[in-house]
């Protein structure tokens, strides 16, 4: 059974940084995509950053460009997420997941992620 587990989440005020950690129990790069999404108490959950695992081709919502940025270590088996300049709407739950179909590309679409960590909050306070 595949398994991530994500952790560095916390409290920060605006204008901090965090950097979360989403790390694999197989290797990341038989998966099409790893990805970060977020979801808010009463929203959708949010495709935020993407990161091809073979290659390295990101991709980031237009939410969170120039602000954050997705990484991974394979030799790790890890995905990162630093996070800066966080404000108030950037609070959330935030959850890594692994798209194991091959696509040749990487897609926001939750559904169509086949493994998810437990999630680990963000709370970004004014």
């Amino acid at each position: 059974q595949v398994q991530l587990v994500e952790s560095g989440g916390g409290s920060v005020q605006t204008g901090g940084s965090l950097r979360l950690s989403c790390a694999a129990s197989e290797a990341i790069s038989m998966y099409n995509c790893m990805a970060w999404f977020r979801q808010a108490p009463g929203k959708e959950r949010e495709g935020v950053a993407l990161i091809r695992p073979s290659g390295g081709t990101t991709y980031l919502a237009d939410s969170v460009r120039g602000r954050f940025t997705i990484s991974r270590d394979s030799a790790k088996r890890t995905v990162y997420l630093q996070m800066n300049s966080l404000k108030p709407e950037d609070t959330a739950m935030y959850y890594c997941a692994a798209d194991e179909t091959y696509r040749g590309y990487c897609h926001s679409d939750p559904g169509g992620y086949t493994y998810w960590g437990q999630g680990t909050q963000v709370t970004v306070s004014s």
